[in-house]
């Protein structure tokens, strides 16, 4: 019931629109062909007026020097529904049939030189009349083409017969329209729309307890594109509805993991105190395995705090301001990291006095230590910061002389514990960086790594 609620009522529903619409565009199609229409029956309208007086002219050629008597031409020409007809025809004597007293001609039409357009426009003219007016209609016979007849008549019963003829045609174009469109809703209704709201009500049953298997859609036997798309939402929906549960079980996990990290931290954190004070043994082979206990121990707190640090489940949220860079790479500098072989690592600054970043100059520092610290630690001797200004970005690159990354690492780059290039290496190191980079609106990627040294970037706004 609930997810019922969200869908639109049968009035504002896409079925009454489509039922409004198919009305609306019957009518309109209805309006370009009565135009047409109207202007052929007021033609034919004309031709039978012409064609009833020249049948009314042949009592004239039967009559003995073409004399009619007052009564009988009276009669013909009502038949007609004419005040006069004049019959042309080439060798043949004009013939004439009047009333006593002839009213004025108002308007002469000659249909020989009637166009398309002209006679849509003279209809149209004859509806909107609102008096009568005699015309003078001329044109061949429809009984004999090579017989010109003119004949003068009154225009308000081919008005009246116009409008007669209109409401017919409006009154059919209404059913025509109401048939059609009711057809086309129900076709439409059966077809699109009550598949549609299905589609609908599922989303929104399933949105509201994903992980309710009887939520699940239930694809119909359709092969077109509604049929398609059940068939998808279903796998889609399966496909989230098990991510969420791998999800629930992972957040569990990690929330576990956490405890478990902050525990193992604080006990190697006391195991490294501890291991210092074997550097002052009597024995020398104590002394001489205290230092590589001692960083075993360093790296195992650092991998539980990266571990830590990336399961922080809050959101990273940079405060960003104008970094001086070179300011920035000193410091770190400060904290670069002994080598495991022995020795320091020297680190270049190549980054001009003043250039500057917009960046939150924490999580910079942070990111630009976590690359050095990567670089020294991978057996790097000489590490080099450089930046520049490009087109309004600052790229900032760390390159080191290492070994390079191997090839499995460069296909899992930035993946967290899959993406490390030495041996006990975590790779959160490298993920961090980027989501640290990406925050601020820039990026970290790989520029190079060969056996003579890797280099990555490190892209920010400029400041």
């Amino acid at each position: 019931m609930l997810a019922k609620s969200h869908l639109p009522s049968l009035v504002h529903s896409l079925s009454a629109r489509l039922l409004v619409l198919t009305v609306l565009f019957i009518m309109l199609i209805e309006v370009f062909v009565y135009a047409p229409s109207i202007a052929r029956y007021r033609k034919v309208y004309l031709d039978d007026r012409i064609a009833d007086a020249h049948l009314a002219t042949l009592a004239l050629e039967a009559a003995p020097d073409f004399i009619i008597g007052q009564r009988l031409r009276a009669q013909l020409l009502d038949h007609a529904r004419a005040y006069g007809v004049v019959t042309m025809k080439p060798g043949s004597r004009k013939l004439t049939l009047l009333r006593d007293m002839p009213p004025k001609v108002d308007l002469k039409i000659d249909l020989r030189k009637e166009t398309f357009f002209g006679l849509i426009m003279d209809a149209f003219e004859t509806l909107w009349q609102s008096r009568n007016r005699v015309l003078s209609v001329m044109g061949p016979s429809p009984k004999d083409k090579g017989t010109l007849i003119e004949v003068v008549l009154d225009e308000e019963p081919l008005r009246m017969e116009m409008i007669d003829y209109s409401r017919r045609i409006l009154v059919l174009s209404l059913i025509i329209s109401f048939v059609t469109a009711v057809l086309v809703y129900l076709s439409l209704q059966w077809l699109l729309v009550r598949p549609m709201r299905r589609l609908t009500a599922n989303m929104t049953a399933f949105s509201l307890a994903p992980e309710d298997a009887t939520r699940l859609m239930s694809p119909s036997s359709r092969s077109d594109e509604i049929g398609v798309a059940e068939r998808q939402l279903q796998a889609m929906q399966r496909g989230l509805r098990d991510a969420l549960r791998q999800k629930t079980r992972l957040a569990a996990l990690g929330t576990a993991v956490t405890k478990i990290n902050h525990d193992l931290r604080n006990l190697l954190s006391t195991a490294s105190l501890l291991s210092e004070r074997l550097e002052g043994a009597k024995d020398p082979k104590v002394r001489e395995v205290a230092p590589r206990l001692e960083r075993a121990l360093d790296r195992a707190v650092n991998l539980c705090t990266d571990t830590l640090d990336f399961a922080k489940s809050e959101a990273i949220e940079p405060k960003p301001a104008p970094v001086d860079l070179r300011k920035l790479v000193e410091d770190v500098a400060s904290t670069l990291p002994v080598r495991e072989n022995g020795g320091g690592a020297s680190l270049d600054i190549a980054v001009a006095p003043g250039l500057a970043a917009l960046a939150d100059r924490t999580h910079l520092f942070r990111a630009l230590a976590n690359l050095g610290s990567n670089a020294v630690q991978a057996g790097s001797a000489h590490v080099t910061i450089s930046a520049a200004s490009v087109g309004g970005r600052v790229h900032i690159d760390v390159a080191d002389d290492g070994p390079g990354l191997p090839r499995s690492a460069r296909e899992h780059l930035f993946v967290p514990f899959e993406g490390s290039g030495r041996s006990g290496g975590s790779g959160l190191g490298l993920a961090i960086a980027r989501e640290l980079a990406q925050a601020q609106g820039g990026d970290l990627s790989l520029v190079e790594s060969t056996d003579q040294g890797t280099t990555f970037r490190i892209e920010l706004p400029g400041a």
